[in-house]
């Protein structure tokens, strides 16, 4: 590995590289993200490089480790190429078969292909309607690089953004670039980030920091974690640039504890890049000094929050600030400090390679670009998708997700995290935009979208998320500390069957004191779960107050019973109840002790029968005069 003295060193790399490239030598790539982990890719992969051996095809095929798919309940994913034959759910008995069927003989292995309901079988991952309905600018190189390799990123013109900027643009010149793409943050805020730069370029002080923001808290989302581990380059390429532009020299990627492989990953890449010459002194002969350092976060929700972030990378407790001090101006160590998430900076090299006007064809008029979104709960494709901003949230669910599993209706979608609103089905045509989402009470947030269908309790979904808000609030300012408990104990009673028409005043009133008076975002931010769910499912609050849950779902407000026509005394139940709550004969009718029931459905999960149902305890009240 020698160091590259200038762009024209980058570039004599980069045509050797590609030269020993040959497009027509089969290359299995595999998905090697923390998601297919789980489900053994490595093990995968070990079986590949076994049986390419037995068949004496090692050094003819070549294996690729690489980033996520996105695709992830389908892992571990394997894309043949060049052909592009993708297989879904591959296990070790696999492989075999796959390199003698597919490497040798060309032949196409139906079972392990994605089923399209209305096409049939896809070959192709392209033309995977998961796939082929997103636009996966910054995503899409995850599946082409290995992501150990720097080789990889430099063949696919990683690295010539840095040396375009700075062998050809002046810092100011990096820097309207950026804001003239009109980038915005793609953390939660959706601030300018260009106009973020320009605020820590002009404040007075030295040191200037460049931060990469990838704690990402929110339950369900992994997008910067899934950058990071598969393509850590385009993060740091686009953070050098960035400090370029401000006039930074020292930069921090901080990443929470729960990210061991993006920390491996990033720590490589880093290593890679001094190596060459893409980071410490002098960078391409350019004169620029800049080093990164990696700091592990402890897995604080808070710390997401820029202030609260500096804070636990200054080694203390990470709590927010106030706001009348920018960070922009004093922030790590009082000094002006620029921080962006991940998917942020990844976007920097693009723009900068081809141009704000490039950039700004995608999107909306004030929201440029595309998004990274954790698409999951109860849709049938669940991943990472990619999309270009303004696009509907129908067009997600059902284009690219394909819509609700088990024939079951749509109900509501949370966008931005446990702090985003819950949206309902007349709001589905919505363009997804920092706009228009937060005009509907919810937030882009860092981009999870958790889909819910008919059998969803908007009570209970809210009181989830306050929950986890009131767990994760620092107790730094009363108003979220406290406002965040009282609101819990209040969902608490509604679900519970114990509140008052009072009390949902009381919630609302809680609501918008917590909203208004919070310190930092995540109190700002937290009531919007409750809000939306209180503007859109109010019917459902009102049903709760007179003691029923219409989806019996919360378990106060429901009672198990078993139907006397439909029960063949099977026994599953009484054997399955860890309570001894269910009595009966071998054949005879069984019945349930209300007052021994932990409602834990266990046997509601085991009957064969359709036996066994969720009442209300009105519906029971009924059923049991009925059958007596």
């Amino acid at each position: 590995m020698r160091k590259l003295q200038s762009t024209s060193d980058m570039e004599k790399l980069r045509k050797e590289l590609l030269r020993k490239q040959d497009s027509s030598k089969s290359c299995i790539s595999i998905c090697s993200g923390t998601g297919c982990h789980a489900y053994g890719s490595e093990k995968v992969v070990s079986a590949f490089e076994n049986e390419l051996k037995k068949q004496k095809l090692e050094g003819k095929v070549e294996i690729k480790r690489t980033g996520c798919h996105g695709f992830c309940e389908k892992g571990p994913i394997v894309v043949i190429y060049p052909e592009e034959i993708c297989y879904l759910q591959v296990k070790i008995e696999d492989v075999k078969e796959i390199v003698s069927r597919t490497i040798k003989a060309g032949r196409i292995i139906d079972r392990l292909l994605y089923t399209d309901l209305k096409t049939g079988k896809v070959v192709h991952e392209s033309e995977i309607p998961f796939y082929k309905n997103q636009t996966r600018l910054i995503f899409g190189n995850n599946r082409k690089i290995e992501s150990k390799s720097i080789e990889d990123y430099i063949a696919l013109d990683g690295y010539n953004a840095l040396g375009k900027a700075l062998s050809e643009m002046t810092p100011k010149k990096v820097l309207d670039e950026i804001k003239k793409a009109n980038l915005r943050g793609r953390g939660g805020g959706g601030f300018p980030a260009g106009r973020k730069w320009e605020s820590v370029c002009n404040a007075p002080g030295e040191p200037k920091y460049v931060i990469v923001n990838c704690d990402e808290g929110d339950p369900g989302a992994y997008m910067d974690r899934s950058l990071m581990e598969g393509n850590p380059h385009s993060v740091i390429e686009g953070l050098i640039i960035g400090a370029y532009a401000i006039g930074s020299h020292k930069g921090y990627i901080y990443v929470r504890q729960e990210y061991p492989l993006a920390v491996e990953n990033t720590e490589l890449a880093i290593k890679q890049a001094e190596e060459y010459g893409l980071l410490g002194k002098n960078i391409l002969n350019s004169g620029f000094d800049f080093t990164i350092k990696i700091h592990r976060g402890a897995g604080a929700f808070v710390s997401g929050e820029s202030s609260a972030l500096m804070s636990a990378i200054e080694g203390k407790v990470g709590e927010p600030r106030p706001k009348y001090i920018h960070t922009s101006e004093k922030g790590l160590w009082d000094k002006p400090t620029c921080l962006n998430n991940v998917e942020t900076w990844a976007n920097v090299p693009f723009i900068i390679n081809k141009g704000a006007d490039w950039f700004k064809t995608f999107g909306t008029e004030n929201s440029k670009g595309t998004k990274i979104f954790s698409l999951v709960g109860n849709v049938n494709n669940t991943g990472l998708v990619e999309v270009p901003m303004g696009i509907t949230l129908r067009e997600i669910i059902y284009n690219i997700g394909g819509g609700i599993p088990n024939g079951k209706k749509f109900k509501a979608v949370q966008n931005g995290g446990p702090s985003g609103g819950c949206i309902p089905e007349t709001q589905l045509d919505l363009p997804v935009d920092f706009d228009e989402l937060n005009k509907v009470g919810s937030m882009m947030g860092s981009g999870g979208m958790i889909v819910m269908d008919e059998d969803t309790c908007m009570v209970d979904i809210a009181r989830y998320f306050v929950k986890f808000l009131s767990q994760e609030s620092c107790g730094k300012c009363t108003p979220c500390r406290e406002g965040l408990r009282h609101m819990l104990r209040i969902l608490d009673n509604i679900a519970d069957g114990k509140a008052a028409e009072e009390d949902i005043k009381r919630l609302e009133e809680l609501s918008e004191f917590v909203k208004e008076a919070s310190l930092c975002a995540l109190g700002q931010t937290a009531p919007n779960p409750v809000l939306s769910t209180l503007k859109y499912f109010r019917d459902e609050y009102d049903a709760h107050l007179q003691g029923e849950c219409p989806v019996k779902v919360c378990k106060e407000l429901i009672q198990y019973y078993i139907d006397p026509e439909k029960c063949k005394g099977c026994g599953l139940c009484l054997n399955k109840c860890p309570t001894g709550a269910i009595s009966g004969e071998k054949k005879g009718v069984h019945t349930i002790d209300v007052g021994k029931c932990i409602k834990c459905g266990a046997c509601f999960e085991v009957c064969n029968f359709d036996a066994v149902s969720k009442i209300s305890g009105k519906e029971r009240n009924l059923k049991e005069l009925t059958y007596n």
